[in-house]
């Protein structure tokens, strides 16, 4: 399905109750988004569905209207007690989940329904007796939601609607099997709305649909580029100890108020973020490290500019929607294709413009040719020239950590690992192998 005739369709044509149509006007929207305009047609008859289109694109809303519209149409069921929700939006992480309840807040305020926010790092309590209290809508991440339920703080024998945000970085962050825990003891599909989104319909992403959806419909916004078409992409192939000072130069030469640096690993993280802090470039880091409570109070600095430069992981890279993010510099090209499109759509988002840079250097620049394949165009290359290198202050590089040491075999040094994947905000770590054991010889028979 292309969107060339989808961003006509205004928000006033669908029959939205009131209470709804009031929250819609109040997040100032008109005129859907193609995602929006083929979906909630779908949705608002009865028809599960699984949407495919780019990160930034509208589809929060999309599933959000839809899913208010038919709370307020059914009431609950007789016998319902407090602590059964009636809908649940599961997100791959907490960034996520908070995004999609903020978004809720502003869309629903109006509606009278409860919702309700749980995710790991933080208010462990506090998320507990908000869940006994009762909830309409839940939303949040699989691990700590799997908690709760195990506790028998929450049941799910009252779903009416399910929504999997992301379901590719389900997958990517090893959540499927904590997925699949919840949806068995949800009523049957042919019982309940099913809604998956997702940046790509891959064939294990369908697989998921179509084994816990009622006959979803496949929803898939193509546009000519997978990059959004606003977004001005530069590469610069460089040395690896050009790196530090092309960045800081580029930073300086333009008005980073609003940019997000892109890393690799959590340790070049806090590296790159030495070197701009010792060099008057004012910055934060953004990875799984970093905890719940201090991550929203960065992320509340970033979105009013009070922080201009965010050096993230790829943690940080979807379900974020930061308005108005000036640059995306990836200082490290990332290993997976997918990875580059999800990391420069944070800017140029809702129709703006914005700048994607990337380094290319010695250590990643063989990922190069797979992106430029994947989005279906070469990236304009830009020579490195003296004047873009700034002079990096001395001082600068004590307050950068060096490089992991290593041990024998090559192998970096672990630091402690998060205790489990739903605290990290990172892919969570492959399982060790067990050595087999050599069998005894066996006695005389």
């Amino acid at each position: 399905m292309t969107d060339t005739h989808l961003t006509d369709i205004r928000f006033s044509s669908f029959n939205f109750a009131k209470e709804i149509m009031q929250g819609i006007e109040d997040a100032g929207f008109s005129n859907c988004t193609p995602i929006q305009a083929a979906t909630i047609p779908l949705v608002l008859a009865g028809r599960d569905v699984a949407g495919q289109a780019q990160t930034g694109t509208g589809k929060t809303a999309a599933f959000l209207l839809t899913t208010f519209q038919r709370l307020l149409e059914k009431p609950p069921g007789p016998g319902r007690k407090a602590t059964q929700p009636r809908a649940i939006m599961l997100a791959p992480t907490r960034e996520l989940a908070i995004q999609i309840h903020k978004d809720a807040q502003v869309l629903g305020r109006h509606t009278g329904l409860k919702l309700g926010l749980v995710f790991g790092g933080t208010g462990y309590d506090q998320q507990r007796k908000q869940l006994e209290e009762g909830v309409d809508i839940l939303i949040g991440t699989p691990g700590r939601l799997i908690d709760y339920f195990k506790q028998k703080i929450f049941d799910l024998r009252a779903i009416e609607v399910v929504v999997l945000d992301e379901a590719d970085r389900m997958f990517d962050l090893g959540f499927i099997k904590d997925i699949r825990y919840l949806l068995r003891r949800m009523p049957p599909p042919d019982k309940r709305l099913g809604l998956l989104f997702s940046a790509t319909l891959s064939f294990r992403v369908t697989e998921l649909a179509y084994e816990h959806m009622n006959n979803p419909e496949a929803v898939k916004i193509e546009t000519d580029k997978v990059t959004a078409d606003k977004v001005k992409q530069t590469c610069y192939m460089t040395a690896n100890e050009e790196k530090i000072p092309l960045l800081i130069g580029l930073l300086r030469h333009m008005d980073p108020h609003r940019t997000i640096v892109f890393v690799n690993t959590k340790r070049e993280a806090d590296r790159v973020w030495g070197y701009l802090e010792g060099n008057g470039l004012h910055a934060a880091v953004l990875s799984g490290d970093v905890p719940q409570k201090k991550r929203m109070s960065l992320l509340r600095q970033f979105q009013s500019g009070e922080l201009p430069v965010m050096v993230a992981t790829d943690v940080a890279a979807r379900g974020l929607h930061i308005p108005d993010v000036s640059h995306v510099i990836n200082y490290d090209l990332p290993e997976d294709a997918e990875d580059y499109v999800h990391r420069i759509g944070r800017t140029a988002r809702a129709g703006a413009s914005g700048d994607a840079i990337s380094f290319a250097c010695e250590r990643y620049a063989f990922s190069l040719p797979d992106i430029e394949d994947y989005i279906g165009h070469k990236i304009p290359s830009e020579p490195v020239t003296a004047e873009l290198l700034a002079e990096i202050d001395p001082a600068s590089r004590k307050r950068a950590p060096e490089q992991r040491p290593r041990q024998p075999g090559g192998r970096p040094k672990q630091g402690r690992r998060p205790k489990n994947k739903a605290e990290s905000g990172d892919k969570p770590p492959a399982k060790k192998r067990r050595r087999r054991r050599r069998p005894k010889p066996s006695g005389t028979e």
